[in-house]
């Protein structure tokens, strides 16, 4: 989500107070929800933590969540939701002019389980202790006279303020940030000037630790046995040591908990658990007993792994040979109860139908299944994406009807991934690069023309070091460079 994309939300003709427009009615649409969610996206949306990648990728992901959820109130006979735990690095300003103070920001944890969204406006204004003046005279939908919120409409809706209300309120002109923004936005070349010396600094004393970190994962994956360790977020060398190290001792203490590791991949994450792939995953926050209980209850992961292979197989026999995936995306993971519980509603929901399809006819496509989604859709990289509640005997028609179009899409990235691999190969050796990878969010599409670039430019500031191709400008605690995509020449 961009500074571009939030301000979007916030624009529309209007001069009336906020306030007054919400007295008028008892439920919240989607627009109103955002307008009075304003003080809040400033605090925590992600563009705002660009010298802080882990707590911008924090805010983010729980950014996405908390947005599903507001939409899925929204839908048409929706009546509650599954309990939604966010995560927020809520920004500390001061009172008149919307700083940063020195303390950066604080963490905010807070569990959704509201019935409307005027509910959940309110609770998360609560919740991040910002402002709620602006809501005063507004009462729940579930204490008025029992009308439904509006359905049907879009929920992001342009606003636009007039002048005197920002200076009425203190509140940020969003246009006038935008300006600022793009005025201070470096060129490539001026800001590895000004931090080409402290990332090389940074990078050399990370040395020993990068040996140590390989050190350590080669260690452990010998003696458990394990596929492979990985890391969710993008931790630094020092706390990715420090995982290890507590694993390492986890192992030393209680070694018989650790049996039940062998060929199974590591991922260090917020949780605990198994995942829908298949991999252990460890909470950075649980204590070590509380890791040995999840070794000692993975043999009842397995069978649930399982169960789960099993129905999308069957899935995959009622729709033609399509094979059921799940992408990782960059929030939470999803837990292997919750595939299995969303491929199992799924699955029950195809039965009646049973959908005339060839047993063959789409074996070489994919689909994933998503929850906050009314309808289908195909993916730009050739994968369907269906909703678990989509109308099971209509689906046949919508796959055989996109299956050429999905094919070609499948095509095309795999000929943008390898035309991406070859130059950041070429990227690597022409400019000496130490390293040269990109962020979960970054396309094909953007890190091709970002790589030619770059081999166009050459910038001289760039040899040894370790580039990441990202959305924002910055120099990670171990020296690693974080360059936009679309960097300025």
């Amino acid at each position: 989500m961009s500074v571009i994309t939030l301000l979007r939300w916030t624009v529309r003709p209007c001069s009336r107070p906020v306030a007054v427009q919400f007295l008028q009615k008892r439920a919240l649409s989607g627009a109103e929800a955002i307008t009075a969610l304003r003080p809040f996206y400033f605090a925590v949306h992600p563009d705002f933590f660009g010298q802080h990648p882990r707590e911008r990728e924090v805010n983010e992901n729980s950014l996405k969540r908390l947005n599903g959820y507001l939409e899925n109130l929204q839908k048409p006979g929706v009546r509650s939701l599954k309990p939604t735990r966010l995560t927020f690095y809520v920004r500390e300003t001061t009172d008149k002019k919307d700083e940063i103070l020195s303390s950066g920001f604080r963490s905010v944890s807070f569990t959704l389980h509201t019935k409307d969204v005027l509910s959940t406006v309110l609770d998360v204004l609560r919740s991040c202790s910002l402002s709620m003046e602006h809501m005063q005279g507004l009462k729940s939908v579930t204490e008025s006279d029992g009308r439904s919120p509006e359905a049907g409409g879009a929920f992001y809706r342009p606003i636009r303020w007039d002048k005197t209300y920002y200076a009425f309120t203190g509140y940020r002109d969003p246009e006038q940030e935008l300006e600022q923004a793009k005025r201070v936005e470096p060129t490539l070349s001026l800001w590895l000037r000004n931090n080409e010396a402290a990332a090389s600094e940074k990078q050399k004393t990370s040395l020993p630790r990068r040996e140590e970190l390989k050190r350590l994962k080669t260690e452990l994956c010998n003696k458990l046995s394990l596929t492979d360790i990985r890391w969710q977020r993008s931790w630094g060398v020092a706390h990715r040591c420090c995982q290890l190290q507590s694993l390492s001792r986890l192992s030393q203490q209680n070694p018989e908990s650790l049996h039940n590791l062998r060929g199974h991949t590591l991922v260090f994450t917020d949780q605990s658990g198994m995942n829908a792939v298949g991999h252990v995953m460890l909470g950075t926050m649980d204590v070590h007993h509380q890791w040995a209980k999840l070794f000692e209850r993975l043999p009842s992961y397995r069978a649930l792994l399982q169960q789960t292979e099993w129905l999308k197989e069957r899935i995959s026999l009622l729709l033609g040979g399509i094979q059921v995936i799940h992408i990782e995306r960059r929030g939470p993971l999803l837990t292997l109860e919750e595939h299995y519980s969303s491929l199992n509603t799924f699955h029950k929901r195809l039965l009646p139908c049973r959908p005339a399809l060839h047993p063959r006819s789409l074996q070489d496509l994919t689909m994933t299944l998503e929850s906050d989604r009314s309808s289908t859709i195909l993916h730009e990289l050739g994968h369907f994406i269906v909703p678990i509640a989509y109308e099971a005997c209509q689906l046949h028609t919508v796959l055989q009807s996109q299956a050429q179009e999905a094919r070609r899409r499948i095509k095309r990235q795999e000929q943008l991934e390898a035309e991406e691999q070859e130059l950041v190969q070429s990227c690597r050796a022409e400019l000496s690069l130490s390293s040269l990878q990109k962020e979960a969010g970054v396309s094909s599409r953007q890190m091709i023309p970002c790589c030619r670039r770059l081999l166009e430019e050459r910038p001289a500031q760039l040899q040894g070091l370790r580039l990441c191709v990202s959305h924002f400008y910055s120099v990670l605690q171990d020296g690693d460079l974080c360059i936009p995509w679309d960097w300025k020449g």
